[in-house]
């Protein structure tokens, strides 16, 4: 069988992976992440996935390589990890009591097979006393998250609802990956 390779460095995607019991190794690609702004938000993670996946594929062809990519989206207003405690508090303060949607992009590639798409999860926050905002950022979670949170850690106490695939606002969505892994070859 054909090796696996995810393309990140992201320690929760590999965690994902883990869970479902797949082996695989890591190699981190380092792709320029600068997107079209033009770009929706399931165009910009299907892109960037894809730029992850070739990159480490050119150089692996014989392996299943797995790229993938998430971003936060306010309606198409993208919100990237952020840069300091004011821009945490920023963005936590525009999606308390709001609706938002967490977008996944996978791309896996083996030689000239291609298994490209996306996951659009919606997620409902709670509507947020400064203070439940001021502890969270306190707790530095938010810092590496898109969107300034975690849905897996702490950040799940400002969750009131998810509507899609759960997984995916942690980073991979699992049960699509695996079918696209069969379908592609890689699990038989």
């Amino acid at each position: 069988m054909s090796n696996l390779i995810l393309a990140s460095q992201s320690p929760r995607r590999k965690e994902l992976l883990q869970q479902i019991q797949l082996s695989f190794s890591i190699m981190s690609s380092n792709v320029d992440e600068t997107v079209a702004p033009h770009l929706k938000p399931h165009e910009v993670v299907m892109e960037l996935a894809l730029k992850k996946a070739k990159e480490i594929s050119v150089k692996h062809p014989e392996s299943y390589v797995l790229g993938s990519d998430t971003v936060v989206a306010l309606g198409e207003c993208i919100l990237g990890k952020p840069q300091s405690e004011e821009e945490a508090r920023e963005m936590l303060v525009m999606l308390s009591g709001k609706t938002h949607s967490v977008y996944t992009g996978v791309a896996i590639l083996k030689g000239e097979k291609q298994s490209l798409f996306y996951e659009k999860t919606d997620v409902t926050f709670w509507e947020l006393t400064s203070q439940e905002i001021d502890e969270y950022i306190v707790s530095e979670e938010p810092f590496d998250k898109a969107g300034a949170y975690g849905i897996q850690g702490l950040g799940a106490k400002l969750v009131k609802e998810v509507k899609g695939d759960y997984f995916s606002v942690v980073g991979l969505p699992l049960s699509r990956v695996y079918r696209a892994l069969r379908e592609m070859g890689y699990l038989q």
